[in-house]
């Protein structure tokens, strides 16, 4: 059996750790390279790192804080935003980036997706989505859940992973800074469509969360921000209440 992983996010604008409700009110949360550290130290399997704005301001990831971050930390680091050219993830890994994540620029331009998996192997490539309910139906949103597409969830993550994605990074956007859990029956279903890895995140507000996202959800990965922000959750401790629950982690 696969080891469950657990990922903390850092949404950086200007230069700064935040964190939001349903994607909007941001509040600062702190340097993104003492957390960066911490987490490392705390024992995250992985480090995902967005920059949440750079799509909507029309810039490239910031570099400069990725090399900063790459450089603190021992773990698989995971980076998006802004994001829409095989150029631009050759700058991020060799900067330090292991993966990167990308999502606007994916549905724009699908075939951005077989190209960054053809050149750099799948392994590399995280697709990102951004969904919430609509009269019933999971629809993609973009530009940080600013703009609604006509795109259902199931059918994209599908497509996705025929295109050649190594994983999918489902954010529920109803759920998303709510502290009521994640979106499972959604990623159980998710997990029951695809064959690769998918990373569950909006909504982690306590430790059974996690534990029901691996048992109800089939996720692989768990990624939270604001619970590890603010030490509402340590990781250590985490780790071990999902342990006592058989599911298995690297401690």
């Amino acid at each position: 059996m696969l080891t469950k992983r657990i990922i903390p996010c850092l949404d950086i604008k200007n230069g700064r750790t935040v964190k939001g409700v349903n994607f909007v009110d941001l509040r600062d949360a702190g340097d993104p390279v003492e957390l960066a550290k911490i987490y490392s130290d705390e024992g995250a399997d992985e480090l995902v790192f967005l920059d949440i704005s750079a799509t909507e301001e029309r810039r490239k990831t910031l570099v400069d804080l990725v090399r900063k971050v790459a450089s603190t930390i021992n773990i698989p680091f995971t980076v998006g935003g802004g994001i829409s050219s095989v150029s631009d993830v050759e700058v991020l890994l060799q900067n330090g980036a292991d993966k990167v994540s990308i999502n606007s620029s994916a549905v724009k331009n699908p075939q951005l997706i077989n190209d960054l998996a053809q050149k750099f192997g799948s392994q590399c490539v995280v697709v990102a989505i951004d969904a919430k309910q609509i009269d019933g139906q999971w629809i993609v949103h973009l530009v940080g859940g600013k703009v609604p597409t006509e795109l259902n969830l199931f059918d994209w993550a599908k497509e996705v992973e025929q295109r050649g994605a190594g994983e999918i990074l489902f954010t529920s956007m109803d759920n998303d800074g709510t502290k009521n859990g994640f979106a499972n029956e959604a990623l159980a279903t998710l997990s029951e469509l695809v064959n690769i890895p998918i990373i569950a995140s909006g909504g982690a507000g306590n430790i059974q969360h996690f534990v029901d996202t691996f048992l109800e959800g089939k996720a692989d990965a768990a990624l939270a921000a604001s619970v590890f922000h603010f030490k509402e959750i340590e990781i250590k401790t985490l780790k071990a209440a999902l342990k006592n629950n058989n599911i298995e982690v690297r401690i």
